[in-house]
């Protein structure tokens, strides 16, 4: 089978790979981070702010963009790279986690919800969420899937596994456009034969790519990197591998480590918005009077636009004057912080030192947040 988007290996060191993600909209460097987008925007920043940070592909959400502005205006106006005026790599995800926050009711139909904006009831099946992300016309799109909440019983986790399984099957033979690759996506919580299950399932459907879903969503560190490890250990070597919604560096380098290639999450922006502020060094905040004197840059190691300019000083100041300026040149720079890493990850497999890199970035990393 011939897909639109696919993953060519240039590199290992352990677990660890180099590669390139090639699509419809250019190439893609992995390891990768992929700025959210929720609502066909990143959080305070906007898309030439992005190109300067060399983001190369940014991750959009179905269940918002379905409810507003709508699939169908979307459509309209020429769909989601056109909207947001990004030429570059899309991906959206199905819902499946978002709605998960919402308690729904979930059949084998699909799952049923009230609208976060009007209280109205909405319903999606696997092949509605198909439909709605070939209107929005991303590049990646991704199955529906079932999110649980962890800790659970056992007998929730797999039921759930297994109705996402299903549901790809369903998304499989809904899906469409031929520009567009379609994602599966591993559950399993933390239970390592559940997720070997889980992704050998999937994988025999044969999809252009694999996200590890379920995760980030109450279980520790090490039971997560477990889970990781099971779900990867049965993945086919050249399709790319996806760990959706981590974000902490560190937890970043213990998925590279294990082997996936492509993440999201909104922690940097998010921290961002609260004055937390990331570096190699560790994080701290922005509005500890620490560095109210401060002339030095967020981190001196970072080439962006904000740490090339402004002072500690002066971006403290910006927040305690609840400028909104604060809140972009703290969300561009956290962003880029997250992409830096992943290319100086990138670069650490290539030259067969990825786990010495591993290790450094912890030790700096741990001491110095605060």
């Amino acid at each position: 089978m011939t897909y639109p988007v696919t993953w060519t290996g240039s590199a290992v060191d352990g677990a660890a790979r180099a590669g390139t993600l090639s699509t419809p909209r250019g190439t893609v460097e992995t390891p990768v981070f992929m700025p959210v987008g929720t609502r066909a925007n990143v959080k305070t920043v906007d898309s030439r702010d992005l190109l300067e940070l060399d983001a190369r592909i940014v991750l959009a959400n179905t269940y918002h963009l379905m409810l507003r502005p709508g699939a169908d205006i979307v459509e309209k106006l020429g769909g989601l790279h056109q909207l947001m005026s990004w030429d570059r790599t899309l991906l959206t995800d199905s819902g499946g986690f978002q709605v998960y926050s919402l308690e729904p009711d979930v059949t084998e139909d699909g799952v049923s919800f009230r609208s976060t904006f009007d209280g109205d009831l909405v319903h999606m099946s696997p092949e509605d969420s198909i439909r709605i992300q070939e209107q929005l016309g991303a590049n990646i799109v991704m199955v529906l899937d079932v999110c649980v909440g962890l800790p659970a019983p056992e007998s929730v986790v797999k039921s759930g596994m297994e109705r996402s399984v299903r549901w790809a099957e369903r998304c499989l033979v809904a899906h469409r456009r031929s520009d567009q690759a379609l994602f599966g996506i591993v559950q399993g919580g933390v239970d390592p034969d559940l997720r070997v299950a889980s992704a050998t399932r999937t994988a025999e459907l044969g999809f252009a790519g694999y996200g590890i879903g379920g995760l980030s969503v109450g279980e520790t560190s090490t039971d997560r990197n477990t889970a990781i490890e099971a779900a990867v250990s049965v993945l086919p070597d050249d399709r790319p591998r996806y760990v959706m919604g981590l974000g902490d560096p560190e937890g970043l380098l213990d998925a590279i480590a294990r082997g996936v290639d492509m993440f999201d999450c909104v922690m940097p922006t998010r921290h961002a918005r609260h004055g937390k502020v990331h570096t190699g060094s560790g994080s701290f905040n922005i509005r500890s009077v620490d560095y109210e004197l401060d002339e030095g840059p967020l981190d001196a190691a970072c080439d962006c636009l904000t740490c090339s300019t402004y002072s500690r000083a002066y971006l403290r100041h910006l927040f305690r004057m609840k400028e909104i300026s604060g809140l972009r040149l703290l969300s561009i720079h956290n962003l880029r912080f997250l992409i830096s890493l992943m290319a100086r990850a990138r670069t650490a497999i290539e030259v067969g030192r990825f786990e010495r890199f591993h290790e450094e970035f912890k030790i700096r990393h741990s001491q110095g947040s605060v």
